[in-house]
């Protein structure tokens, strides 16, 4: 979970929100895989997601397009990325729940 700024209302960007990052990513190997040589370090992943989320954006579209085509440029073996951004809490009235995108990128 992240406490970000990310929104298009003064309440947002003054705030923030939290937010929960789910990513999903399909590997292109061959066999078996048994090092990290073989597939993709989601440490690198994570600290990727983790300074994005520190830059105020105010469209979780925006966000979610940018991150996705940077895990792609990470790695050569990622062949597909989705990500799925969500906001637990947003300053809609009456709303009780969460609100979230989802983008996919392909190689």
């Amino acid at each position: 979970m992240f406490h970000a700024f990310h929104g298009l209302y003064e309440e947002e960007q003054k705030n923030g929100n939290n937010f929960v990052v789910t990513v999903d990513i399909e590997v292109d190997t061959k066999g078996i895989i048994s090092d990290l040589q073989q597939t993709v370090d989601y440490v690198e992943v994570f600290q990727l997601i983790q300074k994005r989320m520190l830059q105020a954006t105010p469209l979780l579209e925006t966000l979610a397009q940018e991150m996705s085509q940077g895990i792609l440029q990470l790695d050569n073996k990622i062949a597909a990325v989705s990500i799925t951004i969500k906001k637990l809490s947003p300053p809609i009235e009456n709303f009780v729940g969460e609100v979230g995108v989802t983008f996919q990128s392909v190689r």
